[in-house]
């Protein structure tokens, strides 16, 4: 996924000042502004546009501002400044109605004082120090989620914390219009991947259609042996055909693959979807369960949960839509077994079928393989490994008075032996702190075992996600304890019964 897909989108540039410094003054606070806007846009390190904004003054010009963004759906969010002191009275209302995230950028236009030359004229006019503080006040006093970026605006660290905020509104954006398709139900007694999807629709925006498979086999039904035969030779470019492709049977899987991939495309994009489920439980009509069509899509930037798991697969979107053009994918993953060996325990992660190449290294083989689960034809789907680095899992859970993100920092490494017999994509990585550590902090935080994998989405972005969506994170990375991590649940049970009110 390509990072033009921000092209949709503007951040507001909004600075605070007032009428009490005079026409030069502000003539100068609008100038240095447009500068910091033109300079933040022309570094090549923010991923959205930034549109400036003249300088508000009063309540009037706030609310109307705030009003603007609110109905502007170009605009994902405000990065606020306050060149000078804003009397913070002056944004109670404006901030109140507010529906878009907000980042407050804590910068001055110069980087020095000068001390040689200093004068109550330059501290008139270089007040962030001043009316950051105040702004901020009425922020916390309002009980705002915002995020606070400190530091000159100049600073390639200044500006990749507000490249990623950019990014986490981004998604949150996107997610307010998205649609998942269900093809097929929730597997059958599964807990952790059910949850309301009326409460999600209110909390991230994104809404949940489900469809039987016959919906979906219209579709299949209807493509046309040219279109395979386009759609298999973009098979043999892209990978290496492995065994099960070379045989008579294996070609005619292959085919059946690429009937899927074509349909399953084409319901998709009919229907405005950016991600989908499906489940091995539910598949009445289809050749085999849907593997490499599976794979390809998230490729391509759909977000993806096996076994009708709905809510990750908004989840892989929204990381997908974060970590658009950045290096390293993004990919639904599942926690499949342990290597338990006492010098450094390690998790294999997989899936069935369905683990995305955008995360892949080396050579991908496209093969034909048993599945040895769901009764059907043997499945199509590549197989490749991993690179080694830092990583992340994300999981979403429905906790009933809440959603849940629990994110586990891992290190990804190269597999201690090669796996010849394991025909299935795969990740090997070592939880942060530990894994006996990491999975009781996870098995104590309800997390499911189904995830987002990330080597381009970062802890920051889902940071700044969770606070945007005003959904509750816990983080397990390397200083965490266990009885941290109940402590935390425990603090957090009660935060979220007494702000839910009555």
């Amino acid at each position: 996924m390509d990072k033009s897909m921000f092209k949709q989108f503007d951040v507001w540039f909004i600075t605070g000042s007032q009428h009490l410094y005079g026409p030069d003054i502000l003539a100068q606070v609008a100038a240095d502004a447009k500068s910091i806007v033109d300079g933040l846009n022309a570094s090549g390190r923010l991923a959205v546009n930034i549109v400036w904004k003249p300088t508000l003054k009063t309540t009037e010009e706030v609310n109307r501002q705030m009003r603007e963004a609110n109905a502007e759906d170009r605009c994902i969010g405000l990065v606020t400044w306050m060149h000078t002191f804003s009397p913070a009275k002056m944004w109670i209302t404006g901030l109140s109605e507010l529906s878009k995230p907000f980042c407050q950028l804590h910068t001055q236009f110069n980087r020095d004082i000068p001390w040689n030359s200093i004068d109550m004229d330059f501290m008139n006019l270089n007040q962030t120090a001043h009316g950051g503080r105040e702004f901020g006040f009425i922020g916390s006093r309002l009980r705002l989620e915002r995020k606070v970026v400190v530091g000159y605006w100049e600073d390639s660290g200044v500006q990749r914390r507000l490249d990623v905020w950019m990014r986490a509104a981004a998604a949150f954006a996107d997610g307010r219009s998205l649609k998942v398709a269900r093809f097929g139900d929730n597997m059958r007694e599964v807990a952790v991947t059910e949850g309301d999807k009326v409460e999600a629709r209110k909390v991230f925006g994104y809404a949940v259609h489900g469809y039987g498979l016959g919906d979906l086999t219209a579709f299949t039904d209807a493509v046309s042996n040219a279109d395979i035969d386009t759609q298999v030779a973009e098979y043999e470019k892209l990978y290496v055909m492995g065994d099960g492709p070379g045989s008579d049977k294996g070609r005619e899987r292959i085919r059946s693959a690429a009937r899927l991939e074509i349909g399953m495309r084409r319901f998709l994009e009919e229907g405005g979807f950016k991600a989908f489920t499906t489940t091995f439980e539910n598949l009445h009509g289809l050749a085999q369960l849907p593997g490499l069509a599976c794979q390809r899509l998230m490729a391509d930037g759909y977000g993806f949960g096996a076994e009708g798991d709905w809510k990750t697969a908004a989840l892989v979107r929204a990381m997908k839509v974060m970590g658009a053009g950045l290096k390293g994918g993004t990919a639904f993953m599942e926690d499949y077994t342990y290597h338990l060996d006492p010098e450094r325990p390690l998790v294999l992660g997989s899936h069935m079928l369905e683990i995305c190449p955008s995360i892949a290294t080396g050579p991908i083989r496209l093969e034909t393989r048993p599945l040895g689960i769901g009764g059907k034809d043997d499945p199509a789907r590549l197989i490749f490994e991993s690179p080694a680095g830092d990583a992340i899992n994300v999981s979403v859970m429905d906790m009933g008075n809440r959603f849940r993100f629990v994110l586990n920092e891992v290190e990804a490494v190269d597999p201690p032996a090669d796996l010849p017999g394991l025909p299935v994509a795969r990740v090997v990585w070592d939880p942060k702190p530990d894994l006996a550590t990491a999975a009781a902090s996870w098995i104590f935080a309800g997390g499911a075992h189904h995830a987002g994998y990330s080597q381009a989405v970062t802890r920051e972005h889902i940071i700044d996600f969770a606070s945007i969506a005003g959904v509750e994170l816990l983080c397990i990375g390397e200083d965490t304890t266990v009885e941290s991590i109940k402590n935390e649940i425990r603090w957090n049970e009660m935060y979220y019964h007494l702000a839910r009110g009555l």
